[in-house]
């Protein structure tokens, strides 16, 4: 994946509006809800909205999963299939052994297409193998799963960790070079750690001294947790001038160890997935930032892909893969790579209220009135 230009705000909304527009064409006249079909396509007769999408999700400590994706899904197939179609899920709860359980008893049950977010995205390769075997076909949803996937839908997971990194620059300001800087990234399993680790690193590194840096086990915010206890040992509480965590559970965990070492003056931490409680610690000033990836538009692509896979109807699923990657056992996977946003104080009206991921009075709790008011973010 090559490094680019970090987009302004503007710029992803535009590119957002322009695949929520493409998105939208694509289902109308790609699935033949309106009876309208292309070229070869049209002379294949009308495809089958009884549809059955098998759904793996890895956890439920990540918020996002159970909140957005699964309904979002869900709520796509049924538009797609004139609601014949329905959807299969299952979450592993952080457990590759119960992913991969689960993953044959949909192969069992002949689902037509998977949609799996891997725990382990190695170890799923044997489950993807034998779905293909069976004639399954398999998209790897938010993070590369290894095998003989069709298709990939997520993020341009490099560009999250250049956004992180570029933030914590910023933030820093001129005393950047010397401020002693704790890393805490993700799971080493998800190919995605890694990925948001070599964007990061390369907007760190030569820019501020990286004082310590941790993997975290599943991601795991006790994880998380107790390594920055062992950093904050060995740097001092009052040296760490920020932290780069990889994603909103871990910020948190981070925030609270530094609140128990009696640190009152918060170093700027970053985070991703704009989780509630996330965006009310940044309107609160404790988090920095966190990276906004826009939900609707990812799961809205996966399953749009999804029905255009089993429908068999190659001209609108190339048009959704665009892009092209690579997985360590297969060369240019077709995918879909959706826009990411820095998300601040100063925009949070602009991203997740105006896409309508929250609301004012969500964020706004009686904890957050005050923090809510001083930044303009009233009902």
């Amino acid at each position: 994946m090559n490094s680019r230009t970090t987009p302004s705000p503007t710029a992803v909304r535009r590119s957002v509006l322009l695949l929520t527009a493409t998105l939208s064409a694509l289902s109308l006249t790609g699935c033949g809800l309106f009876g309208a079909a292309g070229g070869d396509e049209a002379e294949r007769g009308p495809r089958s909205y009884d549809i059955t999408v098998g759904l793996l999700l890895p956890d439920r400590d990540t918020a996002r999963f159970e909140k957005f994706d699964y309904p979002l899904i869900k709520e796509r197939i049924a538009s797609l299939t004139n609601k014949q179609g329905k959807v299969v899920y299952a979450n592993a709860e952080g457990s590759m052994t119960r992913q991969s359980e689960q993953f044959a008893k949909l192969i069992a049950d002949g689902v037509d297409v998977v949609l799996v977010d891997a725990v382990d995205a190695k170890a799923v390769a044997a489950d993807v193998e034998k779905a293909k075997e069976a004639g399954i076909p398999v998209i790897a949803y938010d993070r590369l799963a290894e095998g003989p996937i069709d298709a990939y839908v997520s993020h341009d997971n490099e560009l999250v960790g250049q956004v992180q990194g570029r933030a914590l620059v910023n933030a820093l300001g001129e005393n950047a070079e010397n401020s002693k800087v704790v890393m805490m990234n993700g799971e080493p399993a998800d190919p995605n750690t890694a990925l948001f680790k070599q964007g990061a690193l390369g907007e760190l590194q030569g820019k501020v001294d990286i004082a310590k840096s941790y993997d975290t086990e599943k991601w795991l915010p006790e994880v998380a947790a107790e390594n920055m206890r062992k950093a904050l040992k060995e740097i001092g509480a009052g040296d760490v001038a920020a932290v780069y965590s990889a994603n909103d559970g871990m910020a948190g965990a981070v925030i609270e160890a530094l609140g128990d070492a009696g640190v009152t003056d918060l170093p700027p931490v970053t985070g991703q997935d704009a989780d509630l409680a996330a965006v009310q610690r940044i309107v609160a000033g404790t988090q920095y930032m966190t990276v906004y990836k826009s939900f609707l538009l990812e799961a809205t692509g996966a399953a749009d892909m999804a029905v255009a896979k089993v429908q068999d109807r190659s001209i609108q699923f190339d048009a959704l893969a665009r892009d092209r990657i690579d997985s360590p056992t297969r060369k240019d996977v077709p995918a879909m790579l959706v826009p990411v946003v820095a998300l601040t104080k100063e925009n949070i009206e602009d991203t997740v209220i105006e896409d309508g991921v929250y609301t004012v009075k969500d964020i706004c709790t009686p904890a957050y009135a005050t923090a809510c008011a001083e930044i303009g973010l009233t009902s």
